[in-house]
């Protein structure tokens, strides 16, 4: 279950609506829809799932889940799992969103809006070596796939809450 940002509970569909509203409310306007996943490793692993949208020069708002899985060890298994994670709920928000515009007679591509898919790798450190893997495999699902120092809704939000 997603929490908004001030920790009410919510759901990809109502997170979506919420979307629909905010972009509704100034079609003109640029937007970033972000989806990014972190984890850290305790006795178990703590996956932490982030939605944000950017109204850009404006701010914006994010949503999260927390769950505890299975510890995972494994560099590259926890990076898959996170990117998995993340395309996920990509798929299932951005179905969501447009039907919500299309029920309205919008195109999402008709609007500035940018979804992308948030990824907490970098050319520094030990992920730098899966990032060609990473960036392929989401950009073949049709989403822009950024990675640090430009992922904050992974390396930033999502760690916030990974901690």
């Amino acid at each position: 279950m997603f929490k908004t940002a001030q920790g009410q509970a919510t759901s990809v569909p109502d997170i979506a609506k919420r979307i629909f509203e905010i972009i509704m409310s100034d079609k003109t306007n640029s937007y970033e829809i972000t989806v990014g996943t972190d984890s850290q490793n305790f006795e178990r692993t703590k996956m932490v799932e982030v939605i944000a949208i950017h109204k850009k020069g404006m701010g914006g708002t994010y949503f999260y889940n927390i769950e505890f899985i299975h510890l995972i060890t494994n560099l590259k298994q926890k990076i898959n799992e996170e990117t998995s994670r993340s395309l996920f709920i990509a798929h299932d928000l951005l179905d969501a969103l447009e039907e919500l515009f299309l029920e309205n007679d919008i195109l999402l591509d008709d609007l500035d809006v940018s979804f992308q898919i948030h990824c907490d790798i970098g050319r520094s450190g030990k992920t730098s070596v899966l990032i060609k893997e990473v960036v392929s495999w989401v950009t073949s699902q049709g989403y822009v796939c950024l990675i640090k120092p430009d992922s904050y809704t992974a390396s930033g939000i999502a760690d916030k809450y990974s901690k």
